[in-house]
Protein backbone atom coordinates (compact mmCIF):
# COMPACT_ATOMS: atom_id res chain seq x y z
CA UNK A 1 0.00 0.00 0.00
CA UNK A 2 1.58 3.11 -0.59
CA UNK A 3 0.40 5.81 2.27
CA UNK A 4 -1.62 8.43 1.46
CA UNK A 5 -0.02 12.14 0.91
CA UNK A 6 -1.88 14.98 0.78
CA UNK A 7 -0.68 18.21 -0.58
CA UNK A 8 -2.46 21.48 -0.06
CA UNK A 9 -2.04 25.25 -1.30
CA UNK A 10 0.16 26.20 1.62
CA UNK A 11 2.50 23.85 0.59
CA UNK A 12 5.08 25.59 -1.93
CA UNK A 13 7.62 22.68 -2.10
CA UNK A 14 5.75 20.98 -4.34
CA UNK A 15 4.52 23.62 -6.84
CA UNK A 16 1.17 24.70 -5.25
CA UNK A 17 0.99 28.02 -4.74
CA UNK A 18 -1.73 29.81 -2.18
CA UNK A 19 -4.68 30.36 -2.94
CA UNK A 20 -8.38 30.35 -1.69
CA UNK A 21 -9.16 27.11 -2.81
CA UNK A 22 -10.23 24.75 -4.22
CA UNK A 23 -9.43 21.91 -1.77
CA UNK A 24 -9.53 18.15 -2.02
CA UNK A 25 -10.28 17.40 2.02
CA UNK A 26 -12.00 14.46 1.30
CA UNK A 27 -8.85 12.95 -0.84
CA UNK A 28 -10.25 10.19 -3.41
CA UNK A 29 -11.82 6.69 -2.80
CA UNK A 30 -12.39 3.73 -5.53
CA UNK A 31 -14.41 0.72 -6.09
CA UNK A 32 -14.99 -2.05 -8.42
CA UNK A 33 -11.34 -2.63 -9.28
CA UNK A 34 -10.81 -6.14 -11.17
CA UNK A 35 -8.31 -7.58 -13.47
CA UNK A 36 -8.68 -4.33 -16.27
CA UNK A 37 -10.33 -1.65 -14.83
CA UNK A 38 -11.79 1.04 -11.44
CA UNK A 39 -13.87 3.87 -10.75
CA UNK A 40 -12.03 6.53 -9.26
CA UNK A 41 -13.88 9.13 -7.01
CA UNK A 42 -13.43 12.98 -5.74
CA UNK A 43 -14.59 15.68 -4.37
CA UNK A 44 -13.28 19.47 -4.37
CA UNK A 45 -13.74 21.49 -1.37
CA UNK A 46 -13.53 24.91 -0.29
CA UNK A 47 -11.56 24.21 3.05
CA UNK A 48 -8.27 22.45 3.22
CA UNK A 49 -9.12 20.07 6.26
CA UNK A 50 -13.03 19.89 7.80
CA UNK A 51 -14.42 22.30 10.81
CA UNK A 52 -12.68 20.12 14.01
CA UNK A 53 -14.16 22.80 16.30
CA UNK A 54 -17.54 23.58 14.55
CA UNK A 55 -20.29 23.97 16.73
CA UNK A 56 -22.91 21.25 17.90
CA UNK A 57 -25.84 20.23 16.58
CA UNK A 58 -29.11 20.88 19.09
CA UNK A 59 -30.72 17.93 20.10
CA UNK A 60 -34.50 17.27 19.30
CA UNK A 61 -36.65 15.20 20.60
CA UNK A 62 -38.30 11.54 19.95
CA UNK A 63 -41.32 13.60 19.39
CA UNK A 64 -40.03 16.36 17.08
CA UNK A 65 -37.89 13.77 15.27
CA UNK A 66 -40.86 12.44 14.12
CA UNK A 67 -43.11 15.51 12.79
CA UNK A 68 -39.34 16.09 10.83
CA UNK A 69 -39.34 12.86 9.69
CA UNK A 70 -43.40 13.81 8.05
CA UNK A 71 -42.03 16.96 7.06
CA UNK A 72 -41.33 18.23 3.87
CA UNK A 73 -40.17 21.92 4.77
CA UNK A 74 -36.28 21.71 4.47
CA UNK A 75 -35.94 24.86 5.85
CA UNK A 76 -37.71 23.86 9.18
CA UNK A 77 -35.54 20.64 8.88
CA UNK A 78 -32.03 22.19 9.22
CA UNK A 79 -33.58 25.40 11.27
CA UNK A 80 -34.86 23.28 14.03
CA UNK A 81 -31.59 21.20 14.74
CA UNK A 82 -28.85 24.40 14.35
CA UNK A 83 -27.88 27.01 17.00
CA UNK A 84 -29.61 29.89 16.99
CA UNK A 85 -27.70 32.18 14.41
CA UNK A 86 -25.23 29.57 12.86
CA UNK A 87 -25.07 28.27 9.47
CA UNK A 88 -24.42 24.81 8.59
CA UNK A 89 -20.94 25.35 7.00
CA UNK A 90 -20.15 26.70 10.85
CA UNK A 91 -20.76 22.92 12.28
CA UNK A 92 -18.18 20.02 14.02
CA UNK A 93 -17.32 18.32 11.14
CA UNK A 94 -18.52 20.48 8.26
CA UNK A 95 -16.46 20.06 4.52
CA UNK A 96 -18.43 22.52 2.22
CA UNK A 97 -18.00 21.90 -1.75
CA UNK A 98 -16.63 24.44 -3.81
CA UNK A 99 -16.92 24.18 -7.93
CA UNK A 100 -13.84 23.50 -9.41
CA UNK A 101 -11.73 21.75 -11.90
CA UNK A 102 -10.37 17.76 -10.90
CA UNK A 103 -7.31 16.02 -13.13
CA UNK A 104 -6.74 12.43 -12.37
CA UNK A 105 -2.83 10.80 -13.26
CA UNK A 106 -2.40 7.62 -12.79
CA UNK A 107 0.77 5.18 -13.53
CA UNK A 108 2.68 1.73 -12.20
CA UNK A 109 4.34 2.39 -9.21
CA UNK A 110 7.59 2.32 -10.44
CA UNK A 111 6.74 3.53 -13.69
CA UNK A 112 6.10 7.38 -14.16
CA UNK A 113 7.02 6.78 -17.90
CA UNK A 114 3.83 5.32 -18.27
CA UNK A 115 1.63 7.98 -16.74
CA UNK A 116 -1.52 8.99 -18.19
CA UNK A 117 -3.91 12.21 -17.51
CA UNK A 118 -7.33 12.51 -18.30
CA UNK A 119 -8.42 15.88 -19.05
CA UNK A 120 -9.76 18.65 -16.89
CA UNK A 121 -13.19 17.56 -15.70
CA UNK A 122 -15.47 20.54 -13.84
CA UNK A 123 -17.22 19.59 -10.69
CA UNK A 124 -20.93 21.61 -9.49
CA UNK A 125 -22.95 21.99 -6.81
CA UNK A 126 -25.26 20.07 -8.10
CA UNK A 127 -23.31 16.94 -7.81
CA UNK A 128 -21.84 17.80 -4.52
CA UNK A 129 -19.09 18.77 -6.35
CA UNK A 130 -17.71 15.23 -7.18
CA UNK A 131 -16.25 13.44 -10.11
CA UNK A 132 -15.78 10.10 -11.16
CA UNK A 133 -13.10 8.23 -13.45
CA UNK A 134 -13.83 4.85 -15.02
CA UNK A 135 -10.71 3.31 -15.60
CA UNK A 136 -10.23 0.80 -18.30
CA UNK A 137 -6.68 -1.07 -19.69
CA UNK A 138 -4.98 -1.46 -17.00
CA UNK A 139 -2.28 -4.06 -15.80
CA UNK A 140 -3.79 -7.23 -14.13
CA UNK A 141 -2.01 -7.63 -10.13
CA UNK A 142 -0.11 -4.35 -10.45
CA UNK A 143 -0.24 -1.19 -7.95
CA UNK A 144 -1.13 2.39 -9.34
CA UNK A 145 -0.27 5.28 -7.81
CA UNK A 146 -2.68 8.26 -8.31
CA UNK A 147 -2.48 11.77 -8.69
CA UNK A 148 -5.41 14.23 -7.94
CA UNK A 149 -5.24 17.95 -8.66
CA UNK A 150 -7.32 20.49 -8.47
CA UNK A 151 -7.60 24.37 -10.01
CA UNK A 152 -10.32 26.73 -9.96
CA UNK A 153 -13.31 26.93 -12.08
CA UNK A 154 -12.26 29.60 -14.30
CA UNK A 155 -8.96 28.28 -15.23
CA UNK A 156 -7.97 26.72 -18.50
CA UNK A 157 -5.05 26.69 -20.73
CA UNK A 158 -4.98 30.21 -21.64
CA UNK A 159 -3.68 31.46 -18.93
CA UNK A 160 -3.02 28.52 -17.24
CA UNK A 161 -3.84 28.81 -13.51
CA UNK A 162 -1.86 27.33 -11.11
CA UNK A 163 -3.00 24.25 -9.38
CA UNK A 164 -4.76 24.62 -6.05
CA UNK A 165 -4.60 21.45 -4.44
CA UNK A 166 -2.88 17.77 -5.43
CA UNK A 167 -3.32 14.28 -3.39
CA UNK A 168 -1.80 11.15 -3.92
CA UNK A 169 -2.81 8.03 -3.29
CA UNK A 170 -2.44 4.56 -5.05
CA UNK A 171 -4.98 0.83 -5.39
CA UNK A 172 -3.85 -2.45 -6.69
CA UNK A 173 -5.31 -4.49 -9.33
CA UNK A 174 -6.64 -7.90 -9.40
CA UNK A 175 -4.27 -10.68 -9.78
CA UNK A 176 -4.63 -12.84 -13.15
CA UNK A 177 -7.19 -15.38 -13.02
CA UNK A 178 -4.41 -18.12 -13.30
CA UNK A 179 -1.77 -17.10 -10.56
CA UNK A 180 -1.71 -18.20 -7.11
CA UNK A 181 -0.50 -15.86 -5.31
CA UNK A 182 -1.11 -14.95 -1.47
CA UNK A 183 -4.02 -12.49 -0.34
CA UNK A 184 -5.22 -10.07 2.47
CA UNK A 185 -8.74 -8.81 2.50
CA UNK A 186 -10.83 -6.90 5.32
CA UNK A 187 -14.24 -6.37 5.34
CA UNK A 188 -16.29 -3.62 7.70
CA UNK A 189 -19.54 -2.33 8.36
CA UNK A 190 -21.51 -0.10 10.65
CA UNK A 191 -20.06 3.66 11.27
CA UNK A 192 -21.01 6.88 11.67
CA UNK A 193 -19.09 10.37 12.98
CA UNK A 194 -21.10 10.44 16.53
CA UNK A 195 -19.88 7.03 16.96
CA UNK A 196 -16.20 6.96 16.13
CA UNK A 197 -13.94 5.81 18.54
CA UNK A 198 -10.65 7.98 17.65
CA UNK A 199 -11.70 11.44 18.27
CA UNK A 200 -11.57 14.00 15.39
CA UNK A 201 -9.43 11.21 13.25
CA UNK A 202 -12.51 8.69 12.73
CA UNK A 203 -12.66 5.09 14.13
CA UNK A 204 -10.27 3.00 15.41
CA UNK A 205 -10.17 -0.14 12.56
CA UNK A 206 -8.78 1.81 9.79
CA UNK A 207 -5.03 2.33 11.05
CA UNK A 208 -5.78 -1.43 12.29
CA UNK A 209 -6.76 -2.52 9.05
CA UNK A 210 -4.10 -0.41 7.43
CA UNK A 211 -1.12 -2.35 9.06
CA UNK A 212 -2.42 -5.49 7.71
CA UNK A 213 -1.62 -3.89 4.06
CA UNK A 214 -4.83 -5.63 2.23
CA UNK A 215 -5.35 -6.14 -1.63
CA UNK A 216 -8.51 -5.05 -0.74
CA UNK A 217 -11.31 -3.92 1.13
CA UNK A 218 -15.08 -4.23 1.33
CA UNK A 219 -16.85 -2.22 3.26
CA UNK A 220 -20.79 -3.72 3.69
CA UNK A 221 -23.10 -0.65 3.99
CA UNK A 222 -24.31 1.61 6.69
CA UNK A 223 -21.45 3.41 5.98
CA UNK A 224 -23.15 6.73 7.48
CA UNK A 225 -26.25 6.74 8.88
CA UNK A 226 -29.27 9.38 7.67
CA UNK A 227 -31.57 8.40 10.71
CA UNK A 228 -29.46 9.41 13.69
CA UNK A 229 -29.32 12.49 15.33
CA UNK A 230 -26.87 15.37 15.10
CA UNK A 231 -28.11 15.97 13.02
CA UNK A 232 -31.13 14.03 11.22
CA UNK A 233 -30.54 13.83 7.59
CA UNK A 234 -34.01 14.60 6.61
CA UNK A 235 -32.98 16.32 3.37
CA UNK A 236 -30.50 15.89 0.44
CA UNK A 237 -28.41 18.91 2.19
CA UNK A 238 -27.72 17.33 5.26
CA UNK A 239 -26.92 13.95 3.60
CA UNK A 240 -24.60 15.42 1.60
CA UNK A 241 -23.08 17.21 5.03
CA UNK A 242 -22.93 14.03 6.45
CA UNK A 243 -20.26 12.27 3.69
CA UNK A 244 -18.53 15.44 3.82
CA UNK A 245 -18.08 15.29 6.97
CA UNK A 246 -17.54 11.28 7.83
CA UNK A 247 -14.82 11.08 5.14
CA UNK A 248 -12.65 14.29 5.52
CA UNK A 249 -11.56 12.50 9.20
CA UNK A 250 -8.00 11.66 8.65
CA UNK A 251 -8.21 7.93 9.26
CA UNK A 252 -11.24 7.00 6.40
CA UNK A 253 -9.70 10.01 3.88
CA UNK A 254 -6.18 8.19 4.53
CA UNK A 255 -7.56 4.55 4.24
CA UNK A 256 -9.52 4.94 1.51
CA UNK A 257 -7.57 7.21 -0.78
CA UNK A 258 -4.89 3.91 -0.64
CA UNK A 259 -6.82 1.04 -0.50
CA UNK A 260 -8.54 -0.82 -3.49
CA UNK A 261 -12.36 -0.87 -1.97
CA UNK A 262 -15.45 -2.49 -2.69
CA UNK A 263 -18.86 -0.21 -1.29
CA UNK A 264 -21.78 -1.68 -0.58
CA UNK A 265 -25.01 0.09 0.55
CA UNK A 266 -28.08 -0.65 3.08
CA UNK A 267 -30.58 0.99 4.72
CA UNK A 268 -29.26 3.87 6.91
CA UNK A 269 -27.12 5.22 3.98
CA UNK A 270 -29.40 5.01 1.67
CA UNK A 271 -32.50 6.73 3.46
CA UNK A 272 -33.69 5.86 6.48
CA UNK A 273 -34.27 2.32 8.61
CA UNK A 274 -35.25 -0.18 6.64
CA UNK A 275 -36.01 1.37 3.59
CA UNK A 276 -37.38 0.19 -0.15
CA UNK A 277 -38.80 1.68 -3.06
CA UNK A 278 -41.87 4.35 -2.54
CA UNK A 279 -40.67 5.25 0.77
CA UNK A 280 -39.58 8.99 1.85
CA UNK A 281 -37.79 10.72 4.72
CA UNK A 282 -38.44 14.00 5.46
CA UNK A 283 -37.68 15.89 2.13
CA UNK A 284 -36.24 12.58 0.32
CA UNK A 285 -37.63 9.83 -1.18
CA UNK A 286 -36.00 6.52 -1.89
CA UNK A 287 -35.18 6.89 -5.28
CA UNK A 288 -33.51 10.34 -4.53
CA UNK A 289 -31.08 8.51 -2.25
CA UNK A 290 -30.81 5.94 -4.12
CA UNK A 291 -29.40 8.35 -6.52
CA UNK A 292 -27.17 10.05 -4.35
CA UNK A 293 -25.06 6.72 -3.12
CA UNK A 294 -25.09 5.11 -6.40
CA UNK A 295 -24.11 7.97 -8.52
CA UNK A 296 -22.92 10.89 -6.64
CA UNK A 297 -21.26 9.99 -3.78
CA UNK A 298 -19.28 6.80 -4.50
CA UNK A 299 -18.28 5.34 -7.92
CA UNK A 300 -20.70 4.04 -10.02
CA UNK A 301 -21.48 0.90 -11.20
CA UNK A 302 -24.51 -0.56 -13.21
CA UNK A 303 -25.85 -2.78 -12.65
CA UNK A 304 -24.99 -2.60 -8.79
CA UNK A 305 -23.45 -5.68 -8.52
CA UNK A 306 -19.88 -7.38 -9.95
CA UNK A 307 -18.14 -10.65 -9.24
CA UNK A 308 -14.04 -10.71 -9.21
CA UNK A 309 -11.59 -13.67 -8.99
CA UNK A 310 -8.58 -12.30 -7.11
CA UNK A 311 -5.99 -15.29 -8.88
CA UNK A 312 -7.22 -19.11 -9.34
CA UNK A 313 -8.20 -19.78 -6.03
CA UNK A 314 -10.32 -16.87 -4.96
CA UNK A 315 -13.80 -15.33 -5.84
CA UNK A 316 -15.68 -12.65 -4.54
CA UNK A 317 -19.10 -11.59 -5.07
CA UNK A 318 -20.32 -8.47 -4.27
CA UNK A 319 -24.80 -7.98 -3.82
CA UNK A 320 -26.90 -4.61 -3.78
CA UNK A 321 -29.35 -5.67 -1.31
CA UNK A 322 -31.91 -2.16 -1.67
CA UNK A 323 -32.19 -1.40 -5.24
CA UNK A 324 -33.89 -4.63 -6.42
CA UNK A 325 -36.13 -5.72 -3.03
CA UNK A 326 -40.00 -6.06 -2.30
CA UNK A 327 -41.68 -4.29 0.26
CA UNK A 328 -40.65 -5.67 3.78
CA UNK A 329 -44.06 -6.11 4.66
CA UNK A 330 -45.30 -7.81 1.22
CA UNK A 331 -46.05 -11.29 1.84
CA UNK A 332 -43.79 -13.92 1.90
CA UNK A 333 -43.82 -16.36 -1.32
CA UNK A 334 -41.54 -17.18 -4.29
CA UNK A 335 -42.25 -13.69 -5.64
CA UNK A 336 -40.79 -11.74 -2.82
CA UNK A 337 -36.91 -10.92 -2.64
CA UNK A 338 -34.31 -8.90 -1.70
CA UNK A 339 -32.05 -9.70 -4.65
CA UNK A 340 -34.00 -9.14 -7.47
CA UNK A 341 -34.62 -12.09 -10.28
CA UNK A 342 -32.13 -10.39 -12.53
CA UNK A 343 -29.04 -10.23 -9.90
CA UNK A 344 -30.53 -13.93 -8.44
CA UNK A 345 -30.15 -15.04 -11.93
CA UNK A 346 -26.80 -13.53 -12.86
CA UNK A 347 -25.53 -15.03 -8.81
CA UNK A 348 -26.74 -18.25 -9.82
CA UNK A 349 -25.25 -18.76 -13.02
CA UNK A 350 -21.94 -16.98 -12.15
CA UNK A 351 -21.58 -19.60 -8.69
CA UNK A 352 -22.50 -22.56 -11.31
CA UNK A 353 -19.43 -21.38 -13.90
CA UNK A 354 -16.58 -20.47 -10.85
CA UNK A 355 -13.40 -22.50 -10.90
CA UNK A 356 -12.48 -20.72 -7.75
CA UNK A 357 -11.88 -23.20 -5.21
CA UNK A 358 -13.32 -20.72 -2.20
CA UNK A 359 -16.40 -18.49 -3.33
CA UNK A 360 -16.84 -15.64 -0.64
CA UNK A 361 -20.16 -13.92 -0.85
CA UNK A 362 -20.20 -10.06 0.07
CA UNK A 363 -23.33 -8.96 1.81
CA UNK A 364 -25.04 -6.17 3.43
CA UNK A 365 -27.44 -8.22 5.53
CA UNK A 366 -27.41 -11.43 6.75
CA UNK A 367 -28.06 -14.57 5.36
CA UNK A 368 -28.25 -17.30 8.06
CA UNK A 369 -27.84 -15.25 11.11
CA UNK A 370 -29.31 -15.89 13.95
CA UNK A 371 -30.90 -12.38 13.53
CA UNK A 372 -33.27 -11.13 16.51
CA UNK A 373 -36.91 -12.22 16.30
CA UNK A 374 -38.49 -8.60 15.85
CA UNK A 375 -36.39 -7.80 12.82
CA UNK A 376 -38.10 -7.83 9.19
CA UNK A 377 -35.29 -6.35 6.85
CA UNK A 378 -33.03 -9.53 5.37
CA UNK A 379 -32.65 -12.93 4.92
CA UNK A 380 -32.33 -14.45 8.05
CA UNK A 381 -36.11 -12.71 9.31
CA UNK A 382 -39.32 -15.04 8.51
CA UNK A 383 -40.47 -12.04 6.02
CA UNK A 384 -37.71 -13.52 3.86
CA UNK A 385 -37.81 -16.84 4.11
CA UNK A 386 -38.74 -18.36 1.07
CA UNK A 387 -35.72 -16.41 -1.17
CA UNK A 388 -33.51 -16.80 2.28
CA UNK A 389 -33.82 -20.59 1.84
CA UNK A 390 -33.45 -20.78 -1.66
CA UNK A 391 -30.04 -19.04 -1.41
CA UNK A 392 -28.76 -21.13 1.86
CA UNK A 393 -29.93 -24.13 -0.40
CA UNK A 394 -27.77 -22.76 -4.10
CA UNK A 395 -25.02 -21.84 -1.77
CA UNK A 396 -24.11 -25.02 -0.13
CA UNK A 397 -24.34 -26.96 -2.87
CA UNK A 398 -21.13 -25.20 -4.03
CA UNK A 399 -18.23 -26.01 -2.57
CA UNK A 400 -16.54 -23.56 -0.26
CA UNK A 401 -18.78 -20.72 -0.41
CA UNK A 402 -18.68 -18.62 2.58
CA UNK A 403 -21.04 -16.01 3.19
CA UNK A 404 -19.35 -12.54 5.05
CA UNK A 405 -22.64 -10.21 6.23
CA UNK A 406 -22.38 -6.67 7.38
CA UNK A 407 -25.88 -4.81 9.06
CA UNK A 408 -25.74 -6.71 12.38
CA UNK A 409 -23.99 -4.92 15.18
CA UNK A 410 -22.05 -7.91 17.06
CA UNK A 411 -19.18 -10.12 15.81
CA UNK A 412 -20.65 -13.77 15.07
CA UNK A 413 -19.56 -17.13 12.87
CA UNK A 414 -22.82 -19.29 12.33
CA UNK A 415 -23.22 -22.19 10.26
CA UNK A 416 -27.09 -23.04 8.81
CA UNK A 417 -28.58 -26.54 10.54
CA UNK A 418 -30.04 -27.20 7.90
CA UNK A 419 -27.75 -26.82 5.07
CA UNK A 420 -24.49 -26.59 6.83
CA UNK A 421 -23.54 -22.77 5.06
CA UNK A 422 -21.31 -20.54 6.91
CA UNK A 423 -21.59 -16.75 7.61
CA UNK A 424 -19.51 -14.22 9.33
CA UNK A 425 -20.73 -11.35 10.61
CA UNK A 426 -18.23 -8.70 11.58
CA UNK A 427 -19.44 -6.75 13.79
CA UNK A 428 -19.66 -2.56 13.95
CA UNK A 429 -16.93 -0.43 13.08
CA UNK A 430 -16.65 0.57 16.79
CA UNK A 431 -17.02 -0.63 20.55
CA UNK A 432 -19.58 2.33 20.78
CA UNK A 433 -21.59 0.87 18.09
CA UNK A 434 -22.26 -2.20 19.19
CA UNK A 435 -26.09 -3.60 20.42
CA UNK A 436 -28.85 -5.61 19.46
CA UNK A 437 -27.43 -8.90 20.84
CA UNK A 438 -27.15 -9.83 24.66
CA UNK A 439 -23.76 -11.06 25.38
CA UNK A 440 -23.53 -15.16 26.02
CA UNK A 441 -27.15 -15.63 24.07
CA UNK A 442 -25.37 -18.15 22.16
CA UNK A 443 -27.48 -19.99 19.67
CA UNK A 444 -27.17 -23.35 18.22
CA UNK A 445 -25.93 -22.16 14.91
CA UNK A 446 -23.32 -20.23 15.84
CA UNK A 447 -19.92 -20.93 15.86
CA UNK A 448 -18.57 -17.97 17.45
CA UNK A 449 -20.15 -14.70 19.03
CA UNK A 450 -19.01 -11.28 20.53
CA UNK A 451 -20.47 -8.43 21.08
CA UNK A 452 -18.14 -6.10 20.54
CA UNK A 453 -17.21 -4.10 17.46
CA UNK A 454 -14.33 -4.41 14.85
CA UNK A 455 -13.88 -6.26 11.56
CA UNK A 456 -13.08 -9.46 9.23
CA UNK A 457 -9.96 -10.26 7.72
CA UNK A 458 -9.69 -12.86 5.04
CA UNK A 459 -6.55 -14.62 4.17
CA UNK A 460 -5.56 -16.77 1.52
CA UNK A 461 -2.37 -18.56 1.60
CA UNK A 462 -0.47 -21.67 -0.52
CA UNK A 463 1.11 -23.70 1.43
CA UNK A 464 3.12 -26.93 1.19
CA UNK A 465 5.05 -28.26 -1.88
CA UNK A 466 1.81 -28.73 -4.08
CA UNK A 467 0.87 -24.95 -2.53
CA UNK A 468 -2.52 -26.06 -1.51
CA UNK A 469 -4.73 -22.95 -1.23
CA UNK A 470 -6.38 -22.12 2.41
CA UNK A 471 -8.40 -19.67 3.12
CA UNK A 472 -8.62 -18.17 7.19
CA UNK A 473 -11.20 -16.17 7.94
CA UNK A 474 -11.07 -14.03 11.16
CA UNK A 475 -12.62 -11.79 13.45
CA UNK A 476 -10.59 -8.36 15.14
CA UNK A 477 -11.21 -6.18 17.79
CA UNK A 478 -11.25 -2.44 16.75
CA UNK A 479 -7.38 -2.34 17.77
CA UNK A 480 -6.43 -5.39 15.12
CA UNK A 481 -6.38 -7.61 17.73
CA UNK A 482 -7.44 -11.28 16.48
CA UNK A 483 -10.01 -13.22 18.37
CA UNK A 484 -11.21 -15.70 16.37
CA UNK A 485 -9.67 -18.26 13.28
CA UNK A 486 -11.48 -20.87 10.86
CA UNK A 487 -9.59 -22.32 8.42
CA UNK A 488 -11.17 -23.44 5.16
CA UNK A 489 -11.45 -26.00 3.83
CA UNK A 490 -13.09 -27.16 6.92
CA UNK A 491 -11.22 -30.57 8.70
CA UNK A 492 -13.42 -31.17 11.54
Amino acid sequence: MLMVCVVFSSDTTCGVETSSGPFLANASRNSWVDQTSIVIWTRTTAMKEFVSDGREFVRVSDKEVKRLGESRDAEKILQTQLPPGASLDEMLGACPGMSGQVRLSYFPIGRRDALKSTEWKATRAASDFTAQWRLEGLEPGTSYATVIEARGEKANQVNDEMVTAKVEGSFRTAPSTDQTQDLTFCFTTCHDFVRRDDGMKGHRIYPSMTKMNPDFAVHAGDIEYYDKPLPWAMTKELMRFKWGRIFALPNFRQFYNSTSTYFLKDDHDTLKNDCWSGQTYGTVSFEEGVQIFNEEQFPSHDPRYKTVQWGKHLQVWFLEGRDYRSPNNMPDGPEKTILGSQQKTWLFRTLDESSATFKVICSPTPIVGPDRSGKNDNHANNVFDHEGAELRDKFSAVDNTIVLCGDRHWQYASVDEKTQLWEFGCGPGSDLHELGWKVGDERPTHRFLRVKGGFLSGELKHVGKSNEPRLTIRHHKTSGEPVSEFVFPRVE
